[in-house]
């Protein structure tokens, strides 16, 4: 018989660290714990070089790649309450436990918050990792998870800030599967929720999706005001015409191949293709009709809702569609902590479990399953990944910081 052994230590720390993906842990017997970590070692990024080069390599010899990969990150800006959502626990006391109940789900002996009964119902549809590493993660900035490294933390490093985005990486390393589209585009409510390029430099930044797309404006607290997102980048200024837009872009190139032999840095490269994108967008139709919500069919506007974060998840599939590889949708009313930062019914802004998670949750099912439904209509479901998480957990004890019915942060586990 083998010797049985675990390196302890090494577990202990940060999942990031090291994934030990390809070792197995504790005891040494094959478990589905293992074959979980060799597969978000790939997610985490080991695979994605990988990726990325047989799609250019295939490009470039003139070959058809395979469908374009994307991702759609919902993120629920705050820290949702993992207990009070996908990891219940039903036979704990109130205090732990909170104030639903739970339901069981379409996988036999699973069970979830009473009011996701729309993903319970197509939880087959979905994968729920209840054991979240998410220490060293905070919000204002919420960098940690979104750059894929524990270092990312401007609160207690200095050079947490120029870590880049995963989807800045994915736009240097990849670009959009569409050249007239933007590779890496974000719909923000605050901009301490959405890590930047960093370190890859300001051409890798996301595009802030509201210059594009017509959507309606929100208060701090989910009110509709009224009014709508300006949406003037398609716009022309007066006298202006997209036949002289193309005279100018002709123009342009010629002052470019004099001052070409000047560049020494690399600045004129991207200043460049900054031009060339940004033309592109406004001269050519198809960014703009991706972002062009009224392009799509009643039927499926209908379906989706005129909430604001559901017509976001409405254009985030057109978007994938189009071509964008990464998106990210910033899930918060307040530019603050973010809507899900539920400390307590008397700590404001954002209320408790009850008062304050409990509104988001039905809509917030609708929302997901809406647009897992609609990807899997149309057959993307292998080619587009959806992710919903937040910054960490929330605390296994209600009543925390002496609110009545709220949850600290709880960045030890997460679901």
């Amino acid at each position: 018989m083998p010797e049985l052994f675990c390196q302890r230590s090494l577990h202990q720390r940060h999942a990031f660290l090291n994934y030990f993906g390809n070792e197995r842990e504790g005891l040494v017997v094959a478990s589905r714990r293992n074959m979980l970590k060799a597969g978000l070692a790939g997610v985490a990024g080991l695979s994605l070089g990988e990726v990325l080069r047989t799609e250019a390599a295939a490009v470039q010899a003139g070959q058809t790649s395979p469908r374009a990969k994307s991702v759609i990150l919902l993120w629920m800006a705050g820290g949702p309450s993992h207990i009070d959502t996908w990891d219940p626990k039903p036979d704990r006391p109130y205090q732990n436990r909170g104030p639903f109940s739970t339901i069981q789900t379409k996988l036999p002996g699973v069970a979830i918050c009473e009011h996701l009964p729309k993903q319970a119902s197509m939880l087959d549809k979905f994968t729920v990792i209840r054991s979240v590493d998410a220490r060293h993660s905070n919000h204002e900035p919420n960098a940690v998870f979104q750059t894929g490294n524990s270092a990312a933390a401007p609160r207690i490093n200095p050079e947490g800030k120029d870590y880049p985005a995963i989807g800045s990486i994915v736009s240097k390393f990849c670009g959009g599967a569409d050249p007239v589209v933007p590779p890496y585009v974000v719909f923000m409510k605050s901009r301490t929720h959405i890590p930047f390029a960093g370190y890859l430099g300001k051409r890798y930044d996301p595009f802030v999706a509201e210059q594009a797309a017509r959507l309606p404006v929100y208060d701090n607290v989910g009110g509709d005001t009224g009014q709508q997102t300006g949406a003037d980048l398609f716009a022309l200024p007066s006298g202006l015409s997209q036949e002289r837009l193309h005279d100018r872009r002709a123009l342009l190139a010629d002052f470019d191949r004099l001052r070409r032999d000047l560049d020494r840095d690399g600045s004129m490269e991207a200043l460049e293709s900054y031009r060339r994108q940004a033309l592109e967008m406004v001269i050519g139709r198809r960014a703009q009709q991706a972002f062009d919500i009224s392009q799509e069919p009643a039927a499926s506007r209908d379906r989706y809702g005129k909430h604001l974060w559901c017509q976001q998840a409405l254009l985030a599939r057109r978007l994938v569609e189009a071509g964008v590889r990464f998106v990210t949708i910033d899930l918060s009313y307040h530019p603050a902590s973010g809507t899900w930062d539920t400390h307590g019914d008397n700590i404001p802004p954002y209320g408790g479990i009850k008062k304050g998670l409990g509104p988001l949750l039905p809509l917030f099912d609708h929302l997901l399953t809406t647009l897992v439904g609609d990807l899997d209509e149309r057959g993307l479901l292998d080619d587009v990944l959806v992710i919903a998480m937040g910054e960490f957990g929330r605390t296994p004890q209600m009543g925390t910081q002496g609110s009545t019915d709220g949850r600290n942060h709880w960045p030890v586990v997460m679901s």
